[in-house]
């Protein structure tokens, strides 16, 4: 749906929108959390792609070693503790005793030894820690240990961060598969079991809360803390109209409504019965992708032509409209709110905009008129919108785009393809990642330019791999806030991706929920009242 149909349906609500109808789940069980994703479930495998409708399916069933509290602290989760040893080479960690998998067996050290030999192979903390691994092996069933060739000095946060990718624990039979095989069953640790015979892609996917779960201790903060099903069955409904997501939560049918559609938001926010608040902390970053491996956007030159043209503002107003309270500009490779943002080299985004600039800049460039293949998702509203003033920005530039409209299933498969775009491939994408992902070079997927290894998009960029590779050994805030300034020098000459603003979705649920957790969007510790 784009924007103009949102308005239409927003004023409709206002003029008299139907709420009083018979709510369909008034007979439903207590027992049963209806929750709205924000996207639909393709993949069961947290570390088979980024999408966050994954992620968040992975928080549910399965733990990690460490959670991450809302002040960015790891927090043991699956892991009762550490010790570090050699001066940082040698990291001994012991597993609680009692967590077990969904098929009742014990999580043990062997299991965490296979996930995390999985999870390096596609993570970028992780593919940084495989390079200075020397071994890693189990002690017993509770112990593990890793020894380094030279200090990991975020071992912890690597290991607790929520997103892009979580370092989940999975039994030692599916993490002994090849990274790039995707878990077609789900056997996690985590408070809900997966309830596969009830699935329907594209509709909903079922989880039941698992008896035999054990949770970590400690406060309740973002990924830390407790995980708790506070429900016998758990639904996740997809509804891409936001108008049928909105009504559906209004007349009682749906409990939560994990991203409101910015238009909705203010209608929401005064009905009796709904909650609007904003749980998410970091935000989310709007990004376009190019893929760096076939002509036009292997050219940097080409891939620079579009700044002086590229306005944040147009993109952030057409998803989140003019109240500014909802979004920023002037974002470069790190977002607001990290400690490592900064002005460095952010003229090239907040100078005057000059189309036709952006035009000779490209004719300058050596681009020979090439298609575009734009990937356009038209089932997710935000990426939807985005994508179409990309495309149109490329356009009103000089570029030949051919938009391929697909829905979010298939734009996750062909986003893989590294084929040339007319082979099946594709030329660039609107990409979408909270700012918790963006925080520092270390996790940023985006950032990382090591070629075939990178995020899709491949990018290689030897000068902004090096300036990452010195993150991890530069101590103290200071001198990281200063080598972030040269990192962002560096990102804008060769653009990885494009950054085009940040934006804050609130999210909405049925006021006789408990209130619930912070940091992130998960249905978990919250029961009806």
């Amino acid at each position: 749906m784009q924007r103009r149909s949102l308005l239409a349906g927003a004023a409709g609500l206002a003029a008299g929108w139907p709420l009083a109808r018979p709510a369909l789940a008034q007979g439903a069980s207590n027992s049963t959390l209806r929750f709205v994703p924000h996207a639909d479930l393709n993949l069961l495998d947290p570390l088979a792609n980024t999408a966050y409708a994954t992620r968040n399916h992975g928080h549910l069933c399965w733990d990690g070693l460490y959670g991450l509290d809302a002040e960015l602290r790891p927090q043991p989760q699956l892991a009762e503790g550490h010790v570090v040893e050699e001066e940082g080479r040698r990291w001994t960690f012991t597993l609680r005793d009692g967590p077990t998998f969904h098929d009742g067996e014990k999580v043990r050290a062997a299991d965490a030894v296979a996930s995390l030999q999985r999870w390096m192979a596609k993570d970028t903390h992780g593919q940084t820690l495989a390079e200075r691994l020397d071994e890693i092996r189990a002690l017993d069933d509770r112990r593990f240990e890793l020894r380094l060739s030279r200090p990991f000095s975020a071992m912890l946060a690597a290991l607790a961060k929520p997103s892009a990718y979580p370092c989940f624990i999975y039994p030692e039979r599916f993490a002994r598969l090849p990274a790039t095989t995707p878990l077609r069953e789900v056997v996690g640790s985590g408070p809900y079991r997966f309830v596969a015979e009830e699935r329907v892609p594209g509709q909903m996917a079922v989880y039941r809360r698992y008896a035999g779960y054990q949770p970590a201790s400690g406060p309740v903060s973002l990924t830390a803390g407790p995980k708790l099903a506070g429900f016998e069955r758990l639904e996740w409904r997809h509804m891409p109209d936001p108008l049928e997501a909105a009504e559906a939560l209004q007349n009682g049918e749906v409990d939560w409504w994990e991203q409101v559609a910015p238009d909705f938001r203010p209608i929401l926010k005064h009905r009796a019965g709904v909650m609007v608040e904003r749980l998410e902390v970091g935000g989310t970053v709007a990004m376009l992708r190019p893929n760096h491996l076939h002509p036009p956007f292997d050219n940097p030159a080409v891939r620079r032509a579009l700044l002086p043209a590229l306005r944040q503002t147009d993109f952030m107003a057409a998803i989140m409209g003019d109240n500014r309270e909802l979004w920023r500009d002037e974002v470069g490779c790190f977002p607001d709110g990290s400690p490592l943002a900064s002005d460095a080299g952010l003229s090239a985004l907040t100078g005057p905009r000059d189309v036709e600039a952006a035009r000779r800049a490209l004719r300058e460039s050596g681009y020979k008129g090439e298609a575009v293949v734009m990937l356009h998702p038209t089932d997710v509203v935000n990426n939807s919108n985005l994508t179409a003033v990309a495309t149109d920005l490329l356009q009103r530039i000089g570029f030949r785009v051919e938009s391929v409209p697909c829905d979010w299933r298939t734009l996750l498969q062909r986003r893989t393809v590294k084929l040339p775009p007319q082979q099946g491939g594709w030329s660039a994408m609107v990409v979408l990642f909270g700012g918790l992902d963006l925080m520092n070079p270390g996790g940023h997927p985006l950032l990382r330019a090591n070629g075939e290894k990178a995020w899709f998009g491949w990018p290689q960029a030897p000068r902004l791999e090096a300036l990452r590779e010195q993150w991890f050994d530069t101590p103290g805030l200071p001198a990281q806030q200063k080598l972030a300034r040269d990192i962002q020098r560096q990102f804008f000459q060769d653009l990885p991706f494009h950054p085009l603003g940040q934006y804050l979705m609130d999210s909405a649920w049925r006021s006789n929920l408990t209130s619930p957790r912070r940091g992130m969007v998960l249905p978990l510790n919250v029961k009806r009242v």
